[in-house]
């Protein structure tokens, strides 16, 4: 029972989507269709990214990018806007989970460098923010951006009328909120001495993980399969160092997994397809926020995108949407997943910090959202 205990502890987000997936196998039997549930692809390039990013880690590239990125810093809110900004506008290009599953990390060891630990909580929860709302402004930006293009055969000016207004705004309020942070001055001397890797060794891995992930990037654009990518970096990372295979966070692929289960069932309740038919028809931009607190903005995208023929409304609100809960998009589990095992103690006070500036965050789009609707209208 201890044992279950820590467990549920450390793995808390895990564990709710277990049973969430569990429950909704007590409506949709386990069949044949359980295999169509899972976006392959997404595990796979998450897979291949902690991969790549944990081999960056095992040479000491983010601590030397810390260093370079601290010389010119000078102040903690420098500092705060250069890693915050450098997710909101990475997400554009690389999406909003490797834009988190590079900065995170570095941003958690750049501040460890710096002594200002006390900072660390509230940047990375806007680091998750400014990712989730930054990745809206490219059809390449997010899972949800890229299904809904791709399918809808909207306009790149109808695109952008759905989300540009609120990246601008995004920004805005991402600007607001780090001016008041302290301009503390920081001084830190670093160096990647205590790896102790000879220079060659050092640019052959370097030039090694960095070809692993421009092969990422390729998929992430999709102009390489996933199948054969996933191949060669297990392989090669196996070969250079099989120890980042066994670092990976196998519990997020897991958890992901659940979710997809989850929500493949909830597609096969007639009941909750009819519901969700008479609730959305007029009511997208409501009903894609609500259902993306509940479900994860990806899900809610796929799902009510077969109950409406109003594409650009629910552009807009399964983006939005990715704010509010921690489930809202799944790529905050990643900054959560993060920042709690290098701070298991302090998972309630991430929660509800993350919760408040979501709240915020969301609150004032959602607002512009429908006054824009108003003016429209």
């Amino acid at each position: 029972m201890k044992a279950c205990l820590e467990f549920f502890k450390k793995e808390t987000v895990l564990c709710c989507a277990a049973v969430l997936a569990l429950a909704s196998m007590a409506f949709v039997p386990p069949d044949a269709v359980y295999l169509s549930y899972p976006d392959y692809r997404t595990l796979a390039l998450l897979f291949c990214l902690m991969a790549v990013v944990g081999g960056f880690q095992s040479i000491g590239v983010f601590t030397l990018l810390g260093q370079k990125l601290l010389a010119g810093a000078g102040n903690v809110r420098r500092l705060s806007s250069v890693l915050v900004f450098l997710c909101f506008f990475s997400s554009m290009i690389i999406t909003n989970d490797v834009a988190l599953i590079t900065f995170v990390p570095f941003t958690i060891l750049v501040f460890r460098m710096t002594g200002k630990e006390k900072n660390l909580l509230k940047i990375t929860v806007l680091e998750t923010i400014a990712a989730n709302l930054g990745s809206m402004a490219t059809p390449v930006g997010n899972p949800q951006n890229l299904y809904l293009y791709s399918i809808s055969g909207i306009s790149m000016s109808e695109f952008l009328g759905a989300v540009l207004p609120y990246t601008v705004l995004a920004a805005a309020l991402l600007c607001a909120v780090l001016f008041f942070e302290k301009k503390e001055r920081i001084r830190v001397e670093v160096s990647m001495g205590a790896l102790n890797l000879p220079v060659k060794i050092f640019f052959r891995r370097l030039g090694l993980y960095l070809g692993l992930l421009i092969l990422c990037f390729l998929v992430v654009f999709r102009v390489l399969p996933y199948l054969p990518v996933l191949g060669v970096v297990a392989a090669a990372v196996y070969l250079c160092d099989r120890k980042i295979l066994k670092e990976i966070d196998y519990m997020l692929l897991l958890t992901f997994l659940c979710f997809f289960v989850f929500i493949g069932n909830v597609k096969r309740i007639d009941q909750v397809s009819s519901l969700l038919m008479s609730m959305i028809q007029g009511r997208e931009l409501l009903t894609g926020i609500l259902a993306s607190q509940i479900i994860s903005n990806v899900p809610a995208a796929i799902l009510l995108s077969g109950f409406t023929e109003q594409i650009v409304p629910l552009l807009t609100a399964v983006n939005l949407g990715g704010l509010g809960t921690l489930i809202a998009s799944l790529a905050s589990l990643i900054t959560y997943k993060f920042y709690t095992r290098e701070f298991a103690q302090q998972k309630g006070e991430f929660l509800k910090v993350f919760t408040k500036w979501n709240v915020i965050f969301l609150a004032a789009l959602t607002a512009a959202a429908f006054l824009i609707g108003l003016m429209a209208g």
